[in-house]
């Protein structure tokens, strides 16, 4: 509950900030000299990228959530098995053991979209997260039938 309510939080600062700087760009371009109208539309593609940056970043979160709801009503969630330090950290070698058993499942079945779900994770508690992101794409993909590359 914590992490939705921090990822809402952020996303409503970053819709502000949008609109803020959205506002400047237009105030810009309605000056309508040559160099501030350049200046607006530049200012404009900021947003855009961010409002699309937000936009494909929550769809990823929603679908990995409903794959994670799925495996949780068939008993299929990983067990946090890992080791941690008496500061709650997890401990690296636990984490490596776990990762080690999850890649080996998912070489096992690789079409089978709940094995990448748990290396996904696999690799979350192991610090890597673009690879964690894209086992998630995986995933994914594979439960909404999309071809994969391998």
């Amino acid at each position: 509950m914590r992490a939705k309510i921090s990822y809402a939080v952020t996303a409503a600062v970053l819709l502000f900030y949008f609109v803020l700087v959205g506002s400047r760009g237009v105030m810009l371009i309605q000056t309508g000299t040559v160099l501030t109208v350049t200046f607006g539309v530049a200012v404009l593609i900021l947003p855009v990228i961010g409002l699309w940056f937000l936009w494909k970043n929550t769809q990823f979160v929603r679908r990995a959530n409903a794959l994670a709801t799925e495996l949780d009503a068939e008993g299929g969630l990983p067990v946090d098995e890992l080791k941690r330090t008496p500061g709650g950290r997890i401990d690296r070698d636990s984490a490596d053991e776990v990762f080690a058993k999850r890649k080996a499942e998912t070489e096992a079945a690789p079409d089978d979209w709940r094995s990448w779900f748990r290396l996904a994770v696999a690799y979350h508690d192991a610090r890597d997260t673009p690879r964690a992101r894209r086992a998630m794409q995986r995933a994914i993909a594979l439960h909404d039938g999309k071809p994969t590359e391998a």
